[in-house]
């Protein structure tokens, strides 16, 4: 009642609880000092509300208890206390995406609960308007397509693949015109494509669906090569060069044969000797056989001179500004940290690697298999550099399909079994994260070992910050800094969480940038297989006598290295080895704008933590990435 002044019990809070799920969410005029408000966030309710119907198995530590700290549950970030981005992977979640829940996140950008157990509808989602990025794929998803993603107009990602949903495609998610990345693949979908032409479009598979008719012919469609389409038995037309054929019903008048004038005599009880037609039939069907084979013949010959026209023109054709706009879904580069200018090879043909004819190209993390190894070995390559693993190369598929192929070093893997080998490619193959780059396929015979990611075209970070020797490397701004910072701390501790590896070589040029000049590690968890020196000045003191003594803290005080690089433009080689406390002084004498904000300062301290010789002293990448958090949503008024 006005005027007394409750007393609350954690209980009593629990119930309140309860009952505000329930109600509309709006936040309530109170009387009541600030330490003793009932007001429950709205984001809580959404997230409490999200695991009692997603959470069978009680897999997610969500607690109205931990009211306070939502914003440092696992997977959640936010920013002014809103959640801005859910990432929910591969937990275990079994049950239902209800509705009325995660809905409730109006501030939600980015939305990922793949590879979970999910079944039931996707409920409504159109109150999610901010929403960039949604990725639902690998569940059990039911139903029809969800008409709710249509007035979603800042959705640049969306994956519904590997699922149970059927019915259409409709046709207004051609109108999506932001549309970056679309995946539909491994479904029940019938009917036709839509006419997808966004200028945005880069990413898009549908196969492994029931869709048939003909596929449209758009600029957005023809960047695409046939696997994007692959196991529709009923698609056709010019974008995958096959013939779209008109079947007529079996009792359709218009192939009713009708009586030759023989039979309608004998009909009529007149009797008739051999028509001459027989004669001329029999001629004309040997003239016409004759023809035929001569026809085919004759394509056979010109098919051959064409196969070698195209041979020759391969390396012209593909590296036309044409070719070189169709890319694949990611990217990867990599460089060698100290060559920033090396000279590329001519193109040539990844046969020259001579590998051995046995062995086939493993695909990971459940990919459909969309080249074969003969395929990749005759792509024109292009050699990106050489590291301390291996050299890199650039290959450009006949199907204008992107990748990037790594070829281990054979000396560092001859100790190395092919079903250890098999393994541990198995587990890192598994790895998917918006700030890693994928591995999609590996090969491996006799000594031979390759690894095959996306082809990343934006470069890499080392690029980035000392571009070229003619161009003096410059730091980058701060907000720059955060924001890579950020993501190579998402990726990190993916690695760190999910398969207990460690990254073990962490440098600039093993960072790429993605389409959206997103940061993505490249490189991962091959320290484990290879033992090799330490080039680069990025590994931790415990570390550098052996690569494969690497730890996450020793993957840690590398992050802090990166950083250090970021703020100041110089590798960690170039500088004698300062003092942690000669580090405030040293990165200000490099920069112009002498921490002019106060964040600047605190993305230093993150980096100084990072450095300490002591293992126990460095933080997790868990507690990095919430500090690199605070940094974001701390207001000093500028």
């Amino acid at each position: 009642m006005p005027g007394q002044k409750p007393h609350f019990r954690s209980s009593f809070l629990a119930a309140v609880f309860l009952v505000v799920v329930h109600l509309p969410l709006r936040t309530p005029a109170t009387k009541l000092p600030p330490s003793e408000d009932l007001f429950v966030p709205p984001d809580l309710v959404a997230l409490i509300a999200f695991k009692s119907s997603a959470d069978e198995g009680r897999k997610l530590n969500f607690s109205v208890n931990a009211r306070l700290d939502y914003c440092q549950w696992r997977g959640v970030k936010c920013a002014k206390g809103k959640v801005v981005r859910l990432v929910l992977e591969s937990l275990g979640l079994k049950g239902r995406f209800a509705g009325d829940t995660l809905t409730r996140l109006d501030q939600l950008r980015v939305l990922s609960l793949q590879n979970n157990s999910l079944s039931g509808h996707i409920p409504d989602l159109s109150a999610l308007l901010n929403l960039k990025s949604l990725f639902l794929d690998h569940n059990s998803f039911e139903g029809s397509f969800p008409l709710s993603i249509f007035p979603l107009h800042r959705l640049r990602t969306l994956d519904l693949s590997h699922n149970g949903l059927d019915g259409p495609i409709p046709n207004q998610l051609a109108g999506l015109d932001r549309l970056y990345y679309l995946r539909l693949e491994l479904n029940r979908f019938n009917g036709t494509i839509p006419a997808f032409n966004q200028s945005s479009l880069r990413v898009f598979n549908v196969s492994g669906n029931n869709l048939s008719g003909a596929v449209p012919v758009t600029a957005a469609l023809l960047r695409f090569d046939l696997s994007a389409f692959s196991d529709n038995i009923g698609l056709c037309g010019e974008v995958l060069h096959k013939h779209c054929e008109t079947h007529v019903p079996f009792f359709s008048s218009s192939i009713v044969p009708q009586p030759a004038q023989g039979q309608d005599a004998q009909n009529q009880g007149i009797l008739s000797s051999t028509p001459p037609k027989k004669k001329h039939m029999r001629t004309a069907a040997v003239v016409g056989l004759t023809a035929g084979i001569l026809l085919v013949a004759a394509f056979l010959v010109g098919f051959s001179l064409l196969l070698k026209k195209t041979h020759k023109r391969k390396i012209t054709r593909i590296s036309s500004p044409t070719a070189a706009s169709a890319l694949a879904p990611h990217h990867v580069e990599e460089e060698e940290p100290t060559s920033p200018a090396a000279p590329q090879a001519s193109n040539k043909s990844l046969e020259k690697l001579q590998l051995a004819k046995s062995g086939n190209l493993i695909f990971c993390g459940g990919e459909p298999q969309v080249y074969t190894l003969q395929q990749l070995m005759k792509a024109s390559a292009e050699l990106l550099g050489r590291g301390t693993t291996g050299t890199t190369y650039k290959a450009i598929l006949d199907n204008q399909l992107i990748v990037c192929v790594k070829r281990l070093d054979a000396g560092l893997l001859s100790g190395l079994s092919k079903e250890a080998f098999e393994h541990h490619m198995g587990i890192v193959g598994n790895l998917r994260h918006p700030n890693l780059v994928p591995l999609r396929a590996y090969f491996q015979a006799k000594d031979e070992r390759l690894l095959v990611y996306d082809y990343q075209p934006n470069g890499s970070l080392y690029s980035l910050i000392h571009g070229s020797r003619s161009a003096r490397a410059k730091p980058l701004h701060w907000t720059s800094c955060l924001k890579i910072a950020e993501d190579v701390a998402q990726g990190l501790a993916y690695i760190h969480q999910t398969s207990r590896l460690v990254h073990g070589n962490i440098i600039s040029s093993n960072v790429l940038l993605g389409a959206e000049f997103e940061a993505c590690l490249t490189d991962y968890c091959l320290s484990v297989l290879v033992d090799v020196d330490d080039e680069t000045g990025y590994r931790a003191p415990e570390a550098r006598k052996s690569s494969r003594r690497a730890t996450p803290k020793s993957d840690v005080f590398s992050f802090g290295l990166l950083l250090l690089e970021l703020l100041t433009g110089r590798l960690p080689f170039q500088q004698p080895f300062l003092t942690v406390a000669d580090l405030p002084n040293w990165v200000q004498s490099v920069r112009e704008d002498k921490f002019e904000d106060a964040r600047l300062l605190m993305l230093l301290n993150i980096a100084t933590a990072c450095v300490q010789a002591s293992q126990e002293q460095r933080p997790t990448t868990w507690q990095i990435l919430k500090m690199i958090q605070e940094i974001k949503d701390t207001d000093h008024g500028v």
